[in-house]
């Protein structure tokens, strides 16, 4: 996910088994506002969404440190 990248945030972005995709990226809360914004069609228009996205269930929780790097699965 580029926009994670771009963004600098750590984490990842899974496809699971009924079409859904799990995104769990740790930073700045402002930057992860950010991704959110753009997941739902807003914010930047200079990097492409991923495919369709129809909703965002966004949740926030305290980062657990574990990731080095922003991977797609």
């Amino acid at each position: 996910m580029s926009m994670a990248k771009t963004l600098n945030l750590v984490g990842v972005a899974e496809n699971e088994f009924d079409g859904s995709v799990v995104v769990v990226a740790e930073g700045p809360r402002e930057d992860c506002q950010k991704l959110v914004d753009w997941l739902e069609g807003h914010g930047s228009r200079t990097v492409r969404r991923p495919g369709r996205v129809e909703s965002v269930d966004a949740r926030w929780t305290a980062a657990e440190g574990g990731f080095r790097s922003f991977t797609v699965r």
